[in-house]
């Protein structure tokens, strides 16, 4: 049965850091505007979607960056992005820093602090919600960096796994959709686990430096974007789903982050690109029945998975040597 859903991906352009979040705010609601003339029924918006990427920037309190993070979702100030998504029937995908209360692994409830991104549905319901797993950066100050990506001094490493739902989207019976958030789509395991539970549709959002500060030698600029695209659609392809990805693009506070916002269908194939570093709408007919053919064939889970010979994925965090041969 063909099961088409219209899909876009919601490129921002910069947001500096002296602007409130009502100007991010209005700019998506544009967006949203420009998606439902389009027919649009579904829009992926980018990580840290209604701020400047503040991991940039050092507070030695790490209080004073609690001016960066959402308490609540919606808010007076986001409000206006879930009103004309539910004006017009439209879910959402927003990436945003998030200071929850909640319990930590010990049981203590306390102050807590994610990269979250949630899933809202066209009736403007939270249907989901994300918190990012693979945080890269540092946690210190480090002196010798031009510019600093203090996302592990910011936030904790997600506790939500990654959760996928059959959520409400484009009039179907359900879209299985997942989300993950920009360092996430490098690792294979998490498209995996989501591919595990016949994911269809996966919603990503990135904030990605066109510079490689953390590298000891030269890396072109070319080679980032390729990357960040290779990632997505291995992901598709090797797990079967399409995958809308949306970028923050442009000179941030003098920081430039790539573009380049892509949809992806299930045979790894880019079926749209953004072209631009600014705002942009790029928007693709997904048909989900094109998910049955990987996962019926050569990613046939239930039929070619050995998980028994896998037990290093789960068991052990960093690379060992191997043996001598001949010792």
């Amino acid at each position: 049965m063909t099961r088409i859903i219209t899909v876009a991906a919601a490129q921002l352009g910069p947001i500096q850091k002296a602007e409130p979040r009502s100007v991010a705010v209005d700019r998506m609601v544009r967006l949203i505007e420009r998606a439902h003339r389009r027919g649009v029924e579904f829009v992926v918006f980018p990580e840290l979607a209604l701020t400047t990427f503040f991991p940039r920037h050092y507070h030695d309190d790490i209080t004073e960056a609690d001016i960066w993070f959402e308490t609540e979702m919606p808010s007076n100030e986001t409000a206006p992005l879930f009103d004309a998504a539910k004006r017009y029937g439209i879910g959402f995908h927003l990436g945003y820093a998030e200071i929850t209360h909640e319990a930590d692994e010990t049981g203590r409830v306390r102050k807590r602090r994610f990269n979250t991104a949630i899933l809202v549905g066209p009736s403007g319901d939270i249907v989901l919600r994300y918190r990012k797993v693979h945080l890269p950066g540092h946690a210190e100050y480090a002196p010798g960096r031009k510019v600093q990506h203090l996302e592990k001094r910011y936030f904790e490493v997600g506790n939500l796994g990654f959760p996928v739902i059959r959520a409400p989207m484009g009039g179907l019976d359900g879209v299985n959709v997942g989300m993950m958030i920009c360092n996430d789509r490098r690792w294979p395991e998490a498209w995996r686990v989501l591919g595990l539970q016949s994911v269809e549709l996966v919603a990503l959002g990135y904030n990605t430096p066109s510079l490689n500060m953390e590298a000891t030698g030269f890396e072109a600029h070319h080679l980032r974007v390729f990357h960040s695209h290779l990632s997505i659609q291995a992901g598709c392809y090797q797990n079967a789903t399409f995958a809308v990805a949306a970028a923050k693009a442009g000179k941030e506070d003098g920081n430039e982050l790539f573009g380049h916002s892509i949809i992806v269908n299930p045979q790894g194939e880019i079926i749209a690109m953004a072209a631009s570093w600014e705002d942009e709408l790029i928007t693709a007919e997904c048909n989900l029945s094109m998910c049955e053919l990987g996962r019926t064939t050569i990613f046939a889970f239930e039929r070619h998975r050995r998980p028994e010979a896998y037990q290093r994925i789960t068991g052990q965090i960093g690379a060992v040597t191997p043996r001598v041969w001949g010792a």
